[in-house]
């Protein structure tokens, strides 16, 4: 006699990176039982003659140290029922959910930090609270300067290996620096005197007689690219409406 197998049933099982430690997660599945294969008779009361009945089971799933979304759990031989076939498997789908202040990548963690410029120059320290509620110092080398959109690691501070519990990953910082808005004259005249002195390729003045002087404006990016695909698709209705014959715009109807 030839069996035919069934197809597998997958879940989809969140979790948190706040579990930095093993847990265990019971899950209530219902699936479709034999009962002709478990030696009751072909038709009865409980299954109506279909041979199968609808039951429910509650499984432990134990989510290990490290795994990473998308891993997957199976348990063998435990989806849906029927005579003369080869039950499938159950398979969970981790799905890990979004942290407000922490990314995770494999197994490092990554965090966005913002500076003031003062900070960046002159050194820094602040508390950063870590997924398990410790609190970790982190502060600047003495003379050291933060450059905008630079990184900076720490060992052993991100997420556990997967089976290799005791290693863990590393924790980036991604440093921001936040500029002030404007400066006065006496605060320029200080800074030029304590910071490493311009180049030394200035215009004369006759080349300066030669340029179009120009005038820098404020832009916002994203403003300005929805403006312009709004003026675009603005011109190219224009155009239609401008076609000779008398031209019909057409919209297709949903059914």
């Amino acid at each position: 006699m030839a069996f035919h197998s069934l197809p597998n049933l997958y879940l989809i099982l969140s979790f948190s990176i706040l579990f930095l430690s093993s847990f265990l997660a019971q899950a209530k599945v219902t699936f479709k039982y034999c009962v002709l294969e478990a030696g009751v008779m072909d038709r009865c009361p409980q299954c109506k003659g279909e041979k199968v009945v609808q039951e429910k089971k509650v499984l432990e799933v134990i989510v290990e140290k490290g795994m990473q979304n998308g891993q997957k759990i199976t348990f063998p031989g435990e989806a849906d029922e029927a005579p003369d076939t080869v039950t499938g498997d159950i398979v969970f789908v981790l799905q890990q959910k979004e942290h407000p202040k922490f990314k995770r990548k494999a197994e490092d963690l990554i965090v966005e930090h913002t500076l003031s410029l003062t900070d960046a120059l002159c050194g820094f320290q602040f508390v950063l609270s870590h997924l398990d509620g410790r609190q970790l110092l982190i502060k600047s080398n003495p003379g050291e300067v933060i450059k905008p959109d630079s990184y900076k690691a720490i060992n052993d501070e991100g997420m556990p290996l997967y089976q290799r519990p005791f290693m863990k990953g590393k924790l980036y910082i991604h440093f921001n620096v936040e500029f002030p808005e404007s400066l006065s004259l006496d605060q320029v005249k200080a800074l030029e005197a304590v910071l490493p002195p311009k180049p030394s390729s200035q215009l004369t003045d006759m080349e300066l007689d030669e340029c179009e002087e120009t005038t820098l404006n404020d832009v916002n990016m994203e403003e300005e690219s929805r403006r312009k695909q709004q003026q675009a698709q603005q011109e190219a209705y224009d155009e239609d409406d401008d076609m000779p014959g008398g031209a019909q715009r057409v919209q297709c109807a949903q059914q």
